[in-house]
Order: structure tokens, then C-alpha cells, then sequence
């Protein structure tokens, strides 16, 4: 879900919007480029079309931890690298009580996303809320250094729409940068190939069709996840800008998905793009730049994604 104006204090908010075409399923709990892990929980119900015109309006979300009234009070802001622990926060009202009434979008109450600061990992979970509105869920990080979450959701009876707040994450543990993969129009994940075709321009929406293939065919029988047929989500390099991408609806799936997507201003992007088939969701990620940044991609992303 995308919010309204974000800025957090150490990075300059530039105006986003993401909007979404064609759906295809969405995915929890996976590093880009991995399998499927006990981290994930399926989707309930179907995808209904978002009606709040302003969304596509908005600027990025995720770059500041307070919005709206409400604030993110993550409550474990430290981890340690390749450890499995628990991962607790809570949503806290303008009088600093836990929220505890959220409006279920496709079919929870809250989205999380944990990313790496240089994007090399990359989680989409849906902790639980207990009574007194604290979340928590056990993740698993692989490698130290600067993360951000997202906490996604609509408070209940709220005037202030979709909510995207974020919160610095240090995991502690021998560091080494990993480097932004380059530019590609295909990734390879557990034996799929898939291809991207479509190019991010500033401030124009522009269509980003995926398609799936296995030995070589298209795979035309994605199973559905969120009511539709994936999950993208879209994060800026070097402020880590939260677009988040939902579906629109349930669409047949076919030899390409789509999505239309609008860049803010020259930039590299990483998309994270979720699908389903044969009972596992995977990820398959690609670095897409925009404008000025735009280089001519290759032909094949590398693998140096960090694995559980």
C-alpha cells in the first residue's frame, strides 16, 4: 500500500506513485531469488480493487516512522545475523496506544517487508497480533548491516487511508556490502527463467509485463495468491522508497503478466516479483533504472542474493 508524504531524517522523500494493471499472486517470507520458507503464510479471500483515487498521487512510502497520527514502535531493533528470532513491534495511536483494529486488506491486517539496506535480501512476512496489539514473527536474516521495515496496513475507522511506516532494523554480525546487481531483462529462480519486458520512465506510467518459463515453455497455470496471480513490490535504491504494487483484481493468467508502474524522477529501482506455481511461491528479482539512470540491461540476472 502506498501512504502520503514521507520524510525520515536521514534521507530526502522524492514524490512515487505505483499503480497496478494485471495481478498475478503474491508471496511471504522469501529472500529474492529463493524458495518458499516456513516464514511464509498464505493469503486468504480474493483481491478487491483499491477505490481510493488519490493513491496513485502519493509519494513513496516507508520513509518515516510516524504519519497520520499513528507511529511504528518497533520493539526489536536489534538482531543478530543468521540467528532466528523474534521480531516484535507494535502500531501506536496519537495518545500512544496500541492499535488493535485494522481493516483486513487482502485478507490481513498487516503487510510487512524487511529489505537490506543494499537490497540484497528481502522478506515479505505477516506476523501476528496478539490481544494487546503487539506483533510479532520469527525471522531469519543472513548477513549483518542496516535493514528497513515496512509496516503496512489501514487502521480501522481511520481517515488516513493506506499507512506504509518504516523503522531502521541493525543486524549485527561480520559485514560485507553486497553490490546492486546490474541491470537484466531476465532472473533465474529454481529452474524458472522469468523475463521482464517494459522500461521505467520519470513521472510516466509505463507497462512491465513478466513472464514465467520453465524448460523453456511459458507457464500459463499460476496459482493464484492474494486472490490474483502475484505480488510486486518495488524499492528505491539508496533511500529504500516503499512502492508497493497490489493487484487490482483476479485476472486469468496467460504467457505474460503485466503491471503499470510510474517512476519518480531518474532512479534505480529493485522489483521484487512473487508467483506461485505448483504449490511454492518464489521470488525473482530484477534491478530496473529509470531515466538518467536507465543503462541497457543484460541478459541474465546474477544470483548473489543472500539464501536462509
Amino acid at each position: 500500500m502506498n501512504p502520503a508524504a514521507k520524510i525520515s531524517a536521514f534521507v530526502a522523500a522524492l514524490t512515487a506513485s505505483f499503480g497496478a494493471a494485471y495481478g498475478i499472486g503474491a508471496a511471504v517470507g522469501t529472500d529474492a531469488g529463493t524458495t518458499g520458507s516456513p516464514e511464509r503464510a498464505e493469503h486468504a479471500g480474493s483481491a478487491a480493487p483499491h477505490t481510493d483515487e488519490s493513491r496513485e498521487e502519493r509519494p513513496a512510502g516507508g520513509l518515516q516512522i510516524t504519519e497520520g497520527g499513528y507511529t511504528l514502535d518497533l520493539r526489536t531493533p536489534r538482531l543478530e545475523a543468521g540467528q532466528r528470532s523474534e521480531l516484535r513491534f507494535a502500531v501506536r495511536d496519537r495518545a500512544g496506544d496500541r492499535v488493535t483494529e485494522f481493516r483486513r486488506e487482502h485478507g490481513k491486517e498487516l503487510h510487512l517487508i524487511l529489505a537490506s539496506r543494499d537490497l540484497a535480501t528481502y522478506r515479505h512476512l505477516h506476523p501476528t497480533r496478539a490481544a494487546d496489539g503487539t506483533w510479532s514473527t520469527p525471522v531469519e536474516l543472513p548477513a549483518a548491516g542496516d535493514y528497513r521495515v515496512f509496516a503496512d496496513f489501514t487502521p480501522a475507522g481511520a481517515n488516513t487511508g493506506d499507512l506504509t511506516l518504516g523503522a531502521d532494523l541493525a543486524v549485527s554480525g561480520p559485514y560485507r556490502a553486497a553490490k546492486l546487481p546490474k541491470p537484466a531483462r531476465t532472473a533465474l529462480v529454481d529452474g524458472y527463467t522469468v523475463s521482464l519486458n517494459g522500461s521505467l520512465r520519470p513521472d510516466v506510467p509505463e507497462r512491465l509485463t513478466f513472464t514465467v518459463r520453465k524448460g523453456g515453455r511459458p507457464v500459463t497455470d499460476l496459482q493464484p495468491y492474494l486472490g490474483a496471480y502475484g505480488h510486486l513490490v518495488a524499492l528505491r535504491a539508496g533511500d529504500l522508497a516503499h512502492l508497493h504494487v497490489h493487484p487490482e483484481g483476479s485476472t486469468k493468467p496467460g504467457p505474460g503478466v503485466s503491471f503499470t508502474a510510474t517512476a519518480p524522477g531518474s532512479a534505480t529501482y529493485r522489483l521484487f516479483l512473487d508467483f506461485k506455481h505448483d504449490g511454492t511461491v518464489r521470488t525473482a528479482a530484477f534491478t530496473v533504472p529509470s531515466g538518467a539512470a536507465a543503462q541497457t540491461p543484460g541478459t541474465t540476472a546474477p544470483s548473489d542474493e543472500h539464501g536462509h
